[in-house]
């Protein structure tokens, strides 16, 4: 017969390893998120985007207008 390994697993014990690894992760994931440096072109996020008179706008609206009655 086989020798019962006197090596014993609790589920209690596999939950706080579940619960220590997860806990590491989303250490690592945070931490690697406060790591990102900013572009150093902020002044140009804050542009306007949006030109209501732009040829694209124009375009757009004159493709997209509903057929008249």
């Amino acid at each position: 017969m086989k020798k019962q390994s006197s090596f014993l697993i609790r589920r209690r014990d596999l939950l706080s390893l579940a619960t220590v690894g997860t806990a590491a992760v989303a250490m690592g994931t945070a931490l690697s998120e406060s790591a990102v440096a900013f572009p150093s072109d902020a002044g140009g996020k804050r542009r306007p985007r949006y030109q209501a008179n732009s040829d694209e706008v124009k375009n757009f609206y004159r493709v997209n207008r509903y057929p008249s009655k």
